[in-house]
């Protein structure tokens, strides 16, 4: 129940989950989806993007204290780099590999039991934030608002963050850490699938 949920944080983790349900009627005619919106569903319409992403979150509680702040933080700007990037029509290699190897290394990350400095999880984050960013940006339909279109994919990209948050906390408090090690591995299995379809 949602109300059970130990902190907003879980409670956030819902909130995608309905976005992406309820998506399907902006296909309906007369419900054209706003630049915002069109940003905002981006993240959401790929696997590859939304296991990242949750991923991060999962990092972030992982190590606790301010890197649940500063991690996803730094994934935000540098994945707004890569937007602006992308979006100026500038050329980045192996993007799509690159996205994939987030989810490998993330979720590496997480099997392994890792608690990497703060420092050096936002440097982790960030790099294959560019990644992201730029896809996003690169796919940005020709006449919308860049800024609208990028805000977009930043909000839907906290709020999986968000979910990814909740998702540790919880585990957390119930003290069922080892399932965040379980997490990962499936995280990483499905990234080194995403890899080989890369190819």
């Amino acid at each position: 129940m949602l109300f059970a949920l130990p902190t907003l944080f879980a409670r956030a983790a819902i909130l995608p989950l309905a976005l992406v349900i309820a998506t399907p009627a902006l296909a309906h005619p007369g419900h054209e989806a706003t630049t915002l919106q069109q940003g905002f569903l981006h993240p959401l319409g790929g696997l590859d993007h939304v296991l990242a992403m949750v991923a991060v979150g999962l990092i972030a509680a992982r190590i606790g204290g301010r890197a649940c702040l500063l991690v996803p933080a730094a994934f935000l700007a540098m994945m707004a780099v890569g937007g602006a990037a992308g979006a100026a029509g500038l050329s980045l290699p192996y993007v799509e590999t690159g996205i994939a190897l987030s989810v490998v290394v993330l979720g590496a990350v997480l099997a392994l039991g890792a608690v990497p400095p703060v420092a050096g999880a936002m440097a982790l984050v960030g790099t294959f934030a560019v990644f992201h960013g730029f896809a996003h940006g690169a796919e940005m339909p020709g006449a919308a608002s860049g800024l609208a279109y990028g805000l977009g994919f930043l909000i839907a990209t906290a709020l999986l963050h968000a979910a990814g948050l909740g998702l540790g906390f919880t585990v957390t408090h119930h003290k069922t850490r080892p399932a965040l090690r379980v997490a990962g591995a499936g995280l990483a299995a499905a990234g080194l699938g995403l890899l080989v379809g890369a190819f």
